[in-house]
């Protein structure tokens, strides 16, 4: 019978850990492992993370490009050809959303995963070149909502 108090780890799975600053036999006297003098040797003595000891840093030596804007990204949601099924008549953004698939008022992307097994009509954002041939193989048709038209401030 092992009580809580007598159970030890595996033979070999432990190992001593070092006694620093216990005096000179324990082979870790002195310095106690942290060499002579110098800010790491101190009491508190931490160097922040990427700090090259005043030399300029790598990160404000490499030059840095480029800028992506993500308020300005289309999201489309995704559809696959195998969801289409799913819904009665006519797919558009409006069907898509009564029968689960998207969220109200989201762009719509339809992919090809899949089969389409009875002709739809469907009206969406953006089709993949490979579900629309597959939709119009099955005697359906597609149809592209045209983005909104984006208005520039006339410059003076």
């Amino acid at each position: 019978m092992s009580l809580l108090s007598s159970l030890k780890p595996k033979a070999g799975s432990t190992h001593y850990s070092k006694r620093i600053g216990r005096g000179i036999g324990s082979g870790m006297g002195g310095t106690s492992t942290k060499g002579h003098k110098g800010q790491l040797a101190r009491t508190g003595g931490t160097v922040r993370r990427g700090f090259e000891g005043g030399q300029t840093p790598l990160s404000r030596r490499l030059p840095k490009f480029g800028f992506t804007n993500v308020d300005f990204a289309t999201n489309y949601q995704i559809v696959n050809l195998s969801d289409l099924s799913k819904v009665k008549g006519d797919v558009d953004a409006a069907s898509l959303h009564q029968a689960g698939l998207v969220t109200k008022g989201s762009k719509v992307k339809v992919l090809a995963k899949g089969e389409v097994k009875k002709a739809v009509s469907v009206k969406v954002h953006f089709i993949s070149a490979k579900a629309k041939e597959a939709i119009e193989k099955a005697g359906g048709k597609v149809e592209i909502i045209a983005p909104k038209a984006t208005y520039k401030r006339a410059s003076k």
